[in-house]
């Protein structure tokens, strides 16, 4: 088995049970503005929990969550805070280094791929990127619907010098889930997101906010065309918890509910099955608590 590094889980839910407001359309970025400090609590609850990466709570820092206004007004010094929030809860971890990754989330709308405007987007990233230099170990394109995204990620820190990784969200419907071909929510194939993947220079290629039942396929798929390109990149997985029916619409008009069925240890019993399939780095997304991610690390790494 390859050595396996666990991240962290979903910021809003975790945000919530520790006292902070959720509302759309700011979502957790409601947080930075008026709980930073339970910002830096998720953060170190996830990594008590064996969190090895924790992520920036930088994903609703956009126009698309913070409106068009506040984006350019405070959208650099909100970025900055999410970084150092992140840098400082990692730093602060005694017994084993913890990397932050910087999150660079769909600019135009998650699970929205036809609202992506190639002319724009680097415009927007940029503030991202330059806000979060100074503070990750690691980019993290995430929550992508099409390739075209990923390659915006991997153009707009390609000065850094820092590692990138790009994760796609999954179809994951009926339909999809009777599939044997994954494909990601714009219709387009993992074994062709896996392709571009191997020779844009990404560290990673990861799959999250989707539901459970439909990575091990993506993974199986992503590890045989890396095989097939001789390719050494990591694979990995950080599933949602939403309710079947709540995975459609845009992201910012709702509080999606969670399944109750997704408990703890049967999270983990997926996780396995990524693993076997070929995943080396696993975490969580919505939903996805710090009891999730301690089982999973439990279970995984012991």
């Amino acid at each position: 088995m390859n050595q396996i590094r666990i991240l962290d889980g979903g910021m809003s839910r975790e945000l919530s049970r520790l006292g902070a407001e959720l509302r759309q359309p700011e979502w957790s970025a409601l947080a930075l503005m008026e709980n930073p400090e339970i910002v830096g609590q998720v953060h170190r609850e996830f990594i008590e929990a064996g969190a090895d990466v924790i992520t920036t709570n930088s994903y609703a820092l956009v126009p698309f969550h913070i409106g068009e206004e506040r984006f350019r007004s405070e959208g650099p010094s909100l970025t900055e805070l999410a970084g150092k929030l992140a840098r400082e809860a990692a730093d602060g971890s005694a017994d084993r280094k913890v990397l932050v990754a910087g999150s660079l989330p769909p600019i135009f709308g998650s699970y929205e791929p036809e609202r992506f405007d190639p002319s724009r987007v680097q415009d927007y990233l940029k503030v991202l990127v330059e806000g979060l230099a100074p503070y990750v170990d690691v980019w993290l394109g995430e929550t992508l619907s099409l390739i075209a995204e990923g390659d915006a990620v991997r153009a707009a820190v390609a000065a850094t010098g820092k590692p990138f990784w790009v994760s796609f969200t999954l179809a994951d419907d009926a339909e999809a889930l009777a599939s044997d071909m994954p494909k990601l929510r714009s219709g387009e194939s993992v074994a062709a997101a896996a392709d571009w993947a191997a020779g844009s220079g990404a560290e990673a290629l990861l799959f999250n906010c989707s539901r459970p039942e439909v990575m091990a396929g993506a993974v199986a798929a992503a590890a045989a065309t890396f095989r097939q390109r001789q390719a050494n990149i990591g694979i990995g997985v950080y599933a949602n918890a939403f309710e079947a029916e709540e995975t459609d619409g845009a992201a910012n008009e709702t509080l999606h509910h969670t399944r109750a069925d997704l408990t703890a240890d049967r999270y983990s019993r997926f996780a396995c099955d990524w693993v076997e399939a070929g995943a080396s780095i696993v975490g969580g997304c919505c939903g996805i608590g710090a009891r999730h991610i301690h089982n999973l690390a439990y279970s995984l790494k012991g």
